[in-house]
């Protein structure tokens, strides 16, 4: 499964998807438990087998080394082209969120998620809350997956019309995924594999074209600010977008059971593959934006990067990058839509939505069916009502929900209520509070609108299922078998 999924599928249950359906669990083999009653007896207990650099590369496979590539037409013409700005901007975010993240991990080590740190630390509705957000996030994920597959796939056969792409990919997310059919962990490692080989292959064909334009040192300065097209409203605006890069480092944060170290080694892999990504995803919209400037319309916006690669390399890069994007994207759509059918299917067994409906499973092949066929027409219609942008924003509106509950969770906890508190435990999650709050706020008014609504009805039903807020019964953890 593509890892965009489980990265937007900013996700916890996503990230826990890929990985626990790939790890033997247990400390004991299962030949170890058949054969000493003593094994079997005991308790079963995830194995410290995870390193640093195991964390590391963990969480880019997670957020995707090609994460900015669908972004970057979007995000350019809401910032007047400095992409490169708004990202390292959003890094800035991410890099304090981080923080509060592993700081939140290593006190619940076995959770990792923002419902359960600030239903804990802060109070249980608004936990809720930052839940109901991520569910939104699970719905849209497949939906501005099989949009940007479906622009795609029109580079490759633009006879056949939009509409028609929208609909065959929403039906084979939905088929494929009622067969029970998954990518294995040796698939997504090949798949990451090849996205590093495209990237390599278009950082070298992009060197070479600029090199050939014998640029000046203005051009090299462009990207990071254009005095032609420079305006703060429209960078924030732009970096409301671009945020969509790095979600998925909060996955990281599941594994902490399987973490030698985990006190230490969760909070450096998180910032880490949040610093990384930072570089990469710079890197790549750095180079794109000199061969591309800003003022340069794009034949397509939503695929604007594509014929960055053609301008670059010509036409067989620009239907390899195509190709590429559209493969990891298929993926996502696909993993998204069976993570979001399982937190529903968690919901459903825990009678926080009607079980009945919502915790009915495949009898042969263990899926939740109901949960896949009810995504799946929300998957086509989402993907008509909706245009790429929106549907990331509105991604990112749930995203920054959470962000902003963990970092004031990582305050409450560290500064509030801790006796050895040090300034520090004040400052990093309140700057990671404030930027975010920020740059949510910069975020357009549909998105705002929308956001807000999915809210309003979160409150209603939490009022109504927890009679007033007085019995919290409502839990959004996926569950893992």
């Amino acid at each position: 499964m593509d890892a965009r999924a489980e990265k937007f599928t900013h996700h916890e249950a996503a990230s826990r998807l890929l990985y626990y359906s790939h790890r033997a669990p247990y400390d004991a083999p299962e030949a170890t438990r058949a054969v000493n009653p003593a094994v079997q007896d005991e308790p079963a207990r995830l194995r410290r087998a995870l390193g640093l650099w195991d964390l590391v590369l963990y969480g880019i496979i997670l957020i995707q080394p090609t994460a900015p590539m669908p972004l970057f037409g979007v995000v350019s013409d809401e910032a007047g082209g400095h992409v490169v700005t708004t990202l390292l901007i959003a890094m800035t975010a991410m890099l304090f969120t981080a923080i509060s993240y592993g700081r939140m991990a290593r006190a619940y080590p076995s959770a990792g998620s923002a419902f359960t740190y600030v239903g804990r630390e802060i109070h249980p509705a608004l936990g809720l809350l930052t839940g109901w957000s991520m569910v939104m996030d699970y719905i849209l994920i497949p939906v501005i997956c099989a949009i940007w597959c479906s622009k795609a796939a029109e580079n490759i056969l633009p006879s056949v019309p939009y509409v028609g792409w929208v609909v065959g990919f929403s039906l084979a997310f939905t088929a494929l995924n009622l067969r029970g059919i998954r990518a294995t962990a040796r698939t997504n490692a090949l798949l990451a594999a090849g996205m590093g080989l495209v990237i390599a292959w278009f950082i070298a064909a992009a060197i070479g074209y600029i090199l050939r334009l014998h640029p000046t040192a203005a051009i090299f300065a462009r990207p990071f600010y254009d005095p032609a097209t420079f305006s703060a409203p429209r960078l924030f605006k732009g970096t409301s977008i671009a945020v969509l890069t790095y979600l998925g480092f909060d996955g990281i944060s599941t594994l902490s059971e399987e973490v030698r170290d985990p006190e230490h080694n969760v909070m450096r892999a998180t910032v880490l593959t949040c610093l990384l990504t930072g570089v990469l995803a710079g890197l790549e919209v750095y180079l794109a934006q000199i061969i591309w400037p800003a003022g340069q319309q794009f034949p397509d916006v939503d695929t604007a990067y594509v014929y960055v690669a053609g301008r670059a390399g010509g036409p067989l890069l620009f239907q390899i990058v195509n190709f590429t994007l559209l493969v990891a994207s298929f993926g996502s759509g696909m993993g998204g839509q069976l993570a979001a059918a399982r937190l529903l299917y968690g919901m459903g067994r825990d009678n926080a939505l009607p079980r009945r409906f919502f915790a009915a499973l495949d009898p042969k092949r263990g899926v939740p069916r109901n949960n896949v066929l009810l995504l799946g027409a929300l998957l086509l219609a989402g993907s008509l009502a909706l245009n790429y942008q929106l549907g990331a924003e509105l991604i990112n509106f749930g995203a920054f929900v959470a962000f902003m509950g963990v970092n004031l969770s990582a305050l409450v906890r560290y500064f509030v209520r801790n006796k050895d508190r040090r300034w520090r435990d004040f400052i990093m999650p309140a700057l990671g509070f404030v930027i975010c709050f920020y740059i949510w706020l910069n975020l357009r008014a549909p998105a705002k609108i929308a956001g807000f609504a999915w809210l309003a009805a979160g409150v209603a039903y939490g009022a109504w299922r927890t009679r007033g807020f007085r019995q919290m019964t409502v839990t959004f953890e996926t569950p893992l078998n």
